[in-house]
């Protein structure tokens, strides 16, 4: 039987503990008691971990042996704000498909209200993919940046970069609505250890920015013929570059 995975909030040698609401939740919610038994990152491996203490809000495991783990896809997604139930539910989607990091990004075609409140909603994104993450058995959540305008990328660790040459191992890739572009997974056949995808909002991504990532050296790609929404095409795309890294 496969056992339930939590992230831990606090790690101190060959102990482990949850925390807070996240504690709630196993106690109230799912009813754990002492003695049972479930699978603890630690944020630098995944040990199997025993429920000896529960107080409040805190649970407290004893950690035994670390599993084996395989490397994580190094998948980088520059997101566009739009619509926030939509996005978070992208947002989801790709932590369990398995991205590493989610840079959202005040796009010209963002809406001036949702640009606005996007900073208040940085801590429940990044609730979000903690649950997504354990739901789905990762061994830590995606980083989810702060907000930033795109011209500002810069300062989120994503620099404008030379066009990589074929055999590259790592690429930036800006999707674009235009059947003319080369298709994402031809161009992720030639970068196998590293992406970082660039999604732009409802609407796409404006001319002029589209320009500002080709000058900067983004290799400009298509997911093919239909025209998806924001969220679908964030999801294909996740999906296409961790399964091209694996």
């Amino acid at each position: 039987m496969t056992r339930r995975r939590w992230i831990a909030d606090e790690v101190h040698g060959n102990t482990a503990a949850l925390v807070g609401e996240h504690a709630l939740h196993l106690t109230r919610v799912l009813r754990a008691e002492v003695g049972q038994e479930f699978d603890i990152a630690t944020g630098d491996a995944v040990r199997h971990g025993k429920i000896t203490s529960i107080s409040g809000d805190r649970v407290e495991f004893a950690l035994g042996e670390a599993q084996v783990m395989r490397p994580a896809p190094c998948v980088t997604l520059v997101l566009a704000i739009f619509k926030f139930d939509r996005m978070e539910w992208a947002i989801e989607k790709c932590t369990e498909i398995g991205v590493a990091r989610i840079i959202p990004v005040i796009a010209r075609r963002t809406d001036v209200h949702l640009a606005s409140a996007a900073l208040k909603r940085h801590e429940r994104w990044q609730r979000i993919a903690l649950q997504a993450a354990e739901q789905s058995r990762r061994p830590a959540p995606p980083e989810i940046a702060a907000p930033v305008k795109l011209k500002d990328l810069g300062s989120a660790g994503v620099s404008p970069a030379s066009r990589p040459e074929a055999g590259a191992t790592a690429c930036r890739i800006v999707l674009a609505e235009s059947e003319e572009d080369t298709q994402l997974r031809d161009v992720l056949k030639h970068h196998s250890t590293e992406a970082t995808l660039a999604i732009g909002p409802e609407g796409g991504w404006a001319d002029d920015e589209l320009q500002w990532f080709r000058e900067s050296g983004w290799v400009p790609a298509s997911l093919g013929k239909t025209i998806l929404r924001a969220e679908t095409a964030a999801i294909v795309a996740a999906a296409l570059a961790v399964d091209a890294m694996r």
